[in-house]
């Protein structure tokens, strides 16, 4: 009889989101969102990394540490927001994080290898997410250009024209990947009030905003709410 597979962590996501919410919902939608792979002790062995400057992407293997802590058994189906959060479908045909093993995989391009770290864009992962297991993107292997993707099978496009004050204290950099990542419209599929403002912490800071009319306008920039 095989016995369980015991994982533990090789590195966790060191990035701009703190929470779930306003993280895009795949890797490489916000391209400009910068972030690094910090190894653990155990693992922060140079030695490891050599070759890896050859390769421009990576995959990275990783948990759904955020997750409620599930009840009951598994659930089949799961209702993804690409369908607008009202339409079920099995859960292998989703990437949703409710799942009897809540194991993600996102593919995300190197920007830098530092010492012992990995500096990435693109990475749809919440900030301290533990990186099980990491492996180069191979071309001839990993990309399938006549693939079919069901209901994903295009990106989505931005949704929303986005306005943030020029006042706001970000970098040319921050405010490019907040843009980004506004611009898809993180507010959950059937919610759609003009008066509502909301939130989400980026940098260390909340970022508040409404939606109305098609047009989001970031409302405020600091301290995180308690």
């Amino acid at each position: 009889m095989e016995k369980d597979l015991t994982l533990e962590p090789v590195a966790y996501y060191r990035g701009s989101f703190g929470s779930k919410f306003g993280i895009p919902r795949q890797s490489s939608l916000a391209g400009s969102l910068s972030g690094k792979i910090v190894f653990t002790p155990k693992y922060r062995a140079p030695e490891a990394l050599r070759g890896l400057e050859g390769f421009s992407h990576i995959w990275l293997i990783w948990g759904f540490s955020a997750n409620r802590e599930a009840k009951g058994e598994w659930q089949p189906t799961v209702r993804p927001p690409r369908l607008g959060g009202n339409t079920a479908v099995g859960v292998w045909a989703t990437r949703s994080p409710y799942r009897p093993n809540p194991i993600g995989l996102s593919c995300v391009e190197i920007e830098a290898i530092s010492g012992n770290e990995i500096l990435v864009k693109g990475a749809d992962l919440m900030d301290g997410t533990p990186i099980y297991d990491i492996k180069p993107y191979i071309r001839y292997a990993d990309s399938h250009p006549e693939a079919v993707s069901g209901f994903a099978s295009d990106a989505p496009e931005r949704a929303l024209e986005v306005i943030i004050p020029e006042n706001l204290p970000l970098n040319e950099s921050q405010r490019k990947a907040l843009e980004e990542v506004l611009g898809l419209d993180p507010r959950p599929a059937y919610q759609d009030d003009p008066e509502r403002e909301y939130a989400f912490p980026f940098e260390g800071k909340d970022v508040r905003f409404k939606v109305q009319g098609g047009v989001l306008t970031v409302t405020g920039y600091g301290t995180l709410r308690a």
